[in-house]
């Protein structure tokens, strides 16, 4: 395994400091930021920045790919049934996956606790949803019952009440 980079060594607060910088500066003005981290203490050569800032880059730009994804399948999908958080969760499993695959882990920075109880999490998350959206349909159900009864007490016509229980129950009118 290479050594570590000399900026995944650096204080949080400074990485973090640099990681704004270079985002501001759309990854570029590297002897600017080598010069900066000197001035802090810290000799990096624009060559160990520029190299750490494309993987740094590369990950923004998943992280941005799976935003976008994200906010794809809220607007094109119904929320029918949870739907929309079961694709969401499974995308976030997906690239939690595709992130584990394609990163050089440090396997003394890796905590398979953590990691673990975050898939253990999604996966409740997924059943939560489930129980939920059966629950709603149970009490919508119940309620397109009691609105049909009214309606059929008051008289509402039979194509009305089919209607207004489609309606309550979520399937169109």
């Amino acid at each position: 395994m290479p050594p570590r980079s000399k900026i995944d060594l650096l204080p949080a607060d400074v990485r973090e400091e640099l990681e704004r910088l270079l985002l501001a500066q759309c990854f570029s003005g590297y002897v600017g930021l080598s010069e900066w981290l000197a001035e802090k203490g810290y000799e990096i050569s624009k060559s160990a920045i520029h190299e750490w800032g494309s993987g740094f880059k590369d990950r923004m730009g998943a992280i941005k790919l799976a935003t976008e994804q994200a906010r794809a399948i809220v607007a094109e999908s119904p929320d029918d049934e949870g739907a929309m958080a079961e694709a969401l969760t499974r995308l976030v499993q997906e690239k939690l996956f595709q992130v584990l695959v394609d990163i050089e882990v440090d396997p003394s920075k890796l905590s398979l606790t953590g990691l673990t109880r975050a898939i253990s999490e999604l996966g409740r998350a997924s059943v939560t949803t489930k129980k939920w959206a059966a629950e709603v349909r149970t009490k919508a159900a119940a309620a397109a019952e009691d609105i049909g009864r009214i309606a059929r007490e008051a008289g509402v016509s039979e194509d009305l009440r089919k209607r207004m229980h489609k309606i309550v129950i979520g399937v169109g009118a």
